[in-house]
């Protein structure tokens, strides 16, 4: 846990290596964030093109990773309701979507298979940022922001941390002083976003003084700027088993209760327009929550 702004420089590159080792074993897609102005989401031009340099930030003051995973359902039911919850697993609870598609996806049919595919699991990552480059808005460069990003993006955080070849130096991203830049190129290819092009810049502080040397007090002013990432996967920020499966009931047309203050969403499709990056999961077996009991205790 990062208690004050010196014990960032005593962590070690293995321990992020094994933060990354369960993110890498889930598919990919991604969601557009809500409307939560901390939040930097990269610009594009008409062609759906577009560019930046971010630089991803360390643990906040009191938190023990630098980054959070949350998993979500986002579909449409038959009633023509909506089901955009987040899903309990997040936090290792029974969530009844994922024990839904479960059963569907146990049961052997393609049919159940595929309301089990529509009703998949979509995983995001949260961590905090400094925009170093945005050609679309220069207004955001210099600024700490919340980033929402997925499984793509996470890929190549961790070919950083665990390299393919021995040879290769280990490189923790996060790190003030010895992290990267990480230059965010944007293509879209049928008609989803790819950020394959993207990578992250040779080693180098954040920022450096006349000398050349890290400039540890401008860094300590940004890290002193960074948000919590508890508020996103906390327990408050997820509805009980049975709220969730009185609205699942509903948006699937198995029931006609529901609280006045739980009605499920009508949205029109635009709002829950998919890019490439947030990850997708079948429910096929309870998520293991072992990746973040271990790194707390790191």
């Amino acid at each position: 846990m990062a208690d004050s702004f010196t014990d960032l420089f005593d962590r070690k590159i293995d321990r992020l290596s094994k933060q990354l080792d369960e993110v890498t074993s889930t598919k990919s897609k991604y969601n557009k964030p809500q409307d939560d102005p901390r939040l930097w989401y990269p610009a594009t031009d008409k062609a759906g093109n577009g560019a930046a340099i971010i630089r991803f930030l360390p643990e906040a003051k009191g938190e023990d990773v630098p980054f959070v995973r949350v998993f979500s359902h986002s579909f449409q039911g038959s009633t023509g309701l909506w089901y955009i919850e987040n899903c309990l697993t997040t936090i290792g609870k029974t969530d009844p979507v994922a024990e839904m598609n479960s059963q569907l996806w146990n049961s052997g049919e393609e049919a159940n298979k595929e309301i089990a595919r529509k009703q998949k699991r979509k995983l995001s990552f949260y961590a905090n940022i400094y925009v170093v480059k945005d050609p679309a808005n220069p207004e955001n460069e210099g600024t700490v922001r919340l980033f929402k990003f997925g499984k793509k993006i996470m890929d190549k955080v961790n070919d950083k941390a665990n390299p393919t070849y021995e040879d290769d130096a280990k490189v923790d991203v996060f790190d003030l002083v010895k992290g990267a830049n990480f230059r965010m190129v944007i293509r879209t290819v049928d008609k989803w976003r790819n950020y394959d092009k993207s990578e992250f810049a040779p080693v180098s502080p954040l920022f450096v003084n006349k000398e050349g040397k890290p400039a540890k007090n401008k860094m300590a002013v940004i890290w002193a700027k960074q948000y919590p990432l508890k508020e996103f996967d906390g327990p408050d920020q997820f509805k009980t088993y049975d709220t969730l499966k009185t609205q699942l009931n509903r948006v699937l047309g198995l029931s006609d209760k529901v609280a006045d203050d739980d009605v499920p969403f009508e949205v029109d499709d635009a709002v829950v327009t998919e890019s490439d990056d947030t990850s997708v999961v079948v429910d096929t077996e309870d998520d293991s929550m072992k990746f973040f009991d271990d790194l707390a205790r790191e």
